[in-house]
């Protein structure tokens, strides 16, 4: 093989030429693991070799060493260990710190990445120990390039998110902060390297801990980082602001001093600069500090409760706030009117600071907030109307409501009235306002007074610009949620309004010329008015549905006039749409929804016959016929014979695990509405669920599992005493996912998926146990000291939800009550039994059904227990 040419042949147009280029060096990979890496290092390293052959070599070094799927990166990381011999080692690692000096900087970026790759595996295990030395001797005495590229290494190694590596870099924190620290410092003349350095000294800061304990280190690395906000050159300017922000998230209880002497003083002055990214992160600082007090508060309220020592509180916020909350005012008043919605500037980055400040010291900005308000709200420069107008929606938030209720009630005609200002950045300004009034201090709407001109005011403004559908949308759902009242109500204060609300929506999502992304957000208020719909307004839903239904059937047709990606995009955001709300309406119609159920299917099956591969548009269809199945039940069962087959498909698709997830969710909805007429399905079900269960099949997803294991609990309390034919593999099953438990190895995401499948193993036993009790309790014989092992490793494991223990409890008690004469009472006199029970009955936290599950549980024990005493004392 020709390396240099097949790198080359890596970034080359011809879409034939990079895939074979890849499969080359997958395959070399894969033929001889040690030959691949030294052959790529040597290319890396050599500087007689074009400059994007040799960051080809880099990437593919780096890519050899990564993997997107945990257990994939720890294979990767075992050939390096194992396949890979000491000498071939050593010369991949001098090769790849020989090219950190080299002058084209880009293979000198490549050699740092490819080092951090190296050294996540090696310097847990302390090997290459004489990395660290190397790197810091590099920004000591090096040429300025070989400094820089040493200090991006030591950065990248930093980031790791490894935990190993993250626990072993404490052991060189000395070197780490020696090396970077040397780079950060004024003296430092070469403006990259230092830059360079700072950025290192903020991946590294979590592995210092010991030296910032030190006040003299401490210091001066405060200082180092202090003078570097007074650089010049924004770009270092505005690192530090960063590296600053990172140490009061890690470090606050160490920062009085600091604050006092400097940092008030420097981040004020930083939010004033002219840069832009200096000034965001100079703000950023101050949402950093708000965020951590808002912590702070909440956990001494916990600690308080349980009588544990207290964290320190310095209250930095509000002691700033006189000088702080004046600049965040004026910074409101920066918009960019080009701005996109996406796009993170000075004045987004003061709104969000001035919210935070608003939860951190409460009603003390409000007067300060007001003055502002009062002087800009009529303002000639429509920059200062609409800091004015979110400077008010930004304090909704954290002050008391009832300091606020007086303002927003005077306040809110005119902000309502704000909703006609000619600029439509004010009016979106406006509507986001009152979207969070109504979130957060919707006591003060008064219905009779306000609902009328603040629909009537959100829905202009919805129909005027489809850059205010957002804002206004958002407005509307929080609207429609808060006066919705308790479902099934006779009525509530929308049901004036129902009507023309409803119409409107959907005048405004009609045509084919509305703006895509107005109808979607439209769509999405339909959804929430129809969900907190009163029962005086269920014949405007049921109307409405003729509408949605009708124009679900129109989108059919369209598929076949389809001409690019974006039409085909835009189709799909239409059907899920409009699938969306007809969701909504199914769930409030319920059983009313009958006669219009042989059209909805006809036309979810059109959908489905229709659309493409990969489409997202399923999703929402399969959750429409949940609903259906749900509101029909029994009567579900004529629509089967045409809908199982895609919901067999679906089953078997694992290529898009989001549809077979709603797949299997959809199998519990349509069993439990069947019940024993779901029976003729079941050896499908099953057979694709097994399937989609197998637990040492890497290629399926663990997200399937929990669920596939209480989807076997639904179809047993479904189809009763006939669930027989499966019991015996499901248990097998499920004692095999029962052993399934954390190791050394194990990714942090582990420890929530085995308690998810615990969770799932004590649904399925519950059902199982239910389907039994009546007529075949004694096939459960064999399996109920299986059961208890696992009941008793749930009650080993500190690591358990609520959930979890709450289905214990069923089981428990599920069990207790099968067996009534007393024939496991040895099992069930278990001390730890006993403890479980009494921790789940006596923990305040739980909720009441939970702590209600288990006193039952306990009744059923002791009766258990009592009846096998009785029987003995008998005998």
């Amino acid at each position: 093989m020709d390396v240099s040419q097949v790198l080359e042949n890596t970034y080359s147009p011809d879409a034939t030429a990079r895939q074979n280029a890849e499969q080359q060096l997958n395959r070399a990979a894969e033929v001889n693991f040690s030959t691949y890496l030294t052959t790529l290092a040597h290319e890396l390293a050599n500087e007689k070799a074009q400059p994007a052959i040799r960051q080809a070599a880099g990437i593919a070094l780096k890519n050899a060493f990564s993997a997107r799927e945990y257990s994939r990166l720890k294979e990767i990381q075992s050939k390096w260990l194992h396949s890979v011999d000491s000498a071939s080692k050593a010369s991949v690692r001098q090769l790849a710190l020989q090219t950190l000096a080299s002058k084209d900087s880009r293979a000198g970026q490549a050699a740092a990445q490819f080092i951090a790759s190296i050294a996540a595996i090696d310097l847990p295990r302390n090997e290459w120990q004489e990395l660290m030395p190397a790197l810091v001797e590099n920004v000591g005495e090096g040429e300025d390039h070989l400094k820089q590229s040493s200090l991006h290494t030591i950065g990248f190694i930093c980031e790791t998110e490894e935990q190993d590596l993250r626990a072993s870099l404490v052991q060189h924190s000395n070197a780490i902060l020696t090396a970077v620290i040397q780079g950060a410092r004024k003296e430092e003349s070469n403006m990259d390297v230092r830059l360079a350095a700072i950025n290192s000294l903020s991946d590294s800061l979590e592995f210092v801990r010991t030296n910032f304990e030190n006040e003299g280190e401490r210091n001066y690395i405060m200082q180092v980082i202090c003078e570097a906000t007074q650089s010049g050159d924004s770009r270092i300017e505005a690192s530090s602001y960063g590296c600053l922000n990172r140490i009061m998230g890690l470090y606050y209880d160490k920062m009085k001093f600091y604050m006092e002497k400097a940092l008030f003083g420097l981040t004020i002055m930083g939010m004033k600069n002219p840069e832009e990214d200096v000034a965001k992160l100079a703000i950023e600082f101050w949402c950093t500090v708000c965020e951590e007090e808002i912590a702070i508060e909440d956990d001494n309220v916990i600690a308080q409760a349980e009588g544990s020592e207290l964290r320190p509180f310095f209250n930095f916020a509000r002691i700033a706030s006189r000088e702080v909350v004046p600049v965040l005012l004026q910074l409101l008043a920066q918009q960019d009117e080009d701005a996109a919605d996406e796009d993170y500037n000075i004045s987004r980055a003061a709104y969000q600071c001035l919210q935070l400040y608003a939860q951190t010291v409460g009603g003390e900005l409000v007067q300060t907030v007001l003055g502002f308000v009062e002087l800009n709200l009529r303002h000639a420069d429509w920059h200062f109307r609409d800091a004015a107008v979110s400077a008010f929606g930004a304090i909704m938030e954290g002050p008391d409501e009832k300091m606020l209720q007086p303002l927003i009630k005077q306040g809110l005609p005119v902000l309502i009235g704000m909703m006609d200002d000619p600029v439509v950045q004010v009016k979106d300004s406006a509507a986001f306002a009152l979207g969070r009034i109504c979130e957060n201090v919707s006591e003060s709407i008064d219905a009779q007074e306000h609902l009328r001109p603040l629909i009537g005011a959100l829905f202009a403004g919805l129909s005027s610009s489809p850059k205010m559908a957002a804002s206004c949308c958002w407005a509307l759902m929080n609207l429609a949620e808060r006066f919705a009242g308790e479902r099934g109500c006779v009525e509530n204060p929308l049901s004036p309004h129902f009507q023309e609300s409803v119409t409107t929506l959907l005048s405004v999502t009609e045509g084919p010329d509305t703006d895509n992304q107005l109808r979607m957000a439209a769509y999405e208020v339909l959804n929430a008015f129809v969900t907190g719909a009163a029962n005086d307004s269920l014949s405007v839903v049921a109307k409405s549905s003729d509408v949605i239904l009708k124009r679900l059937e129109e989108t059919i047709p369209m598929q076949q006039q389809i001409v690019s990606v974006e039409d085909r995009i835009t189709l799909e955001e239409v059907q899920t749409s409009l699938a969306s709300v007809l969701l909504a309406i199914i769930q409030r119609l319920e059983g009313e929804i009958k006669p219009a159920a042989d059209r909805i299917m006809n036309v979810l099956l059109q959908i489905l016959t229709s659309v493409g591969a990969k489409s997202s548009v399923p999703d929402t269809v399969f959750a429409a016929v949940g609903a259906l199945a749900n509101a029909l039940e029994e009567e579900f069962q004529k629509y089967m014979g045409s809908f199982s087959p895609f919901l067999y498909n679906a089953l078997g698709n694992r290529e898009e695990p989001g549809l077979c997830s709603m797949a299997i969710g959809l199998v519990s909805d349509i069993t439990r509405s069947l019940g024993e007429l779901s029976q003729p399905y079941c050896d499908t079900f099953m057979n694709y669920l097994l399937s989609n269960l197998n637990l040492s099949d890497k290629s399926v997803s663990n997200q399937f599992r929990p669920a596939i294991l209480q989807t076997f609990g639904d179809i047993a309390q479904a189809i009763g005493p006939h669930f027989e034919t499966y019991l015996s593999v499901v248990a097998q099953v499920l004692q095999a996912a029962a052993n399934v438990t954390m190791n050394e190895n194990s990714a942090f995401e582990m420890l929530d998926y085995i308690i998810s499948l615990r969770e799932g193993i004590m649904d399925a036993w519950s059902g199982a146990i239910l389907a039994m009790k009546q007529t075949k309790a004694q096939l459960l014989t064999p399996h109920v000291e299986s059961i208890f092992r696992v009941l008793h490793v749930i009650a080993q494991d500190p690591n358990r939800s609520e959930a979890l223990l709450r289905s214990a409890m069923g089981v428990i008690g599920d069990l207790a009550d099968t067996f009534p004469n007393g024939e496991y009472a040895y099992l069930f006199r278990q001390d730890w039994l006993t403890a479980l029970i009494k921790d789940v009955k006596t923990n305040r936290e739980f909720q009441a059904r939970t702590i209600e599950t288990a006193r039952w549980a306990r009744e059923q024990v002791k009766r258990q227990i009592a009846t096998n005493q009785g029987g003995q004392a008998m005998s």
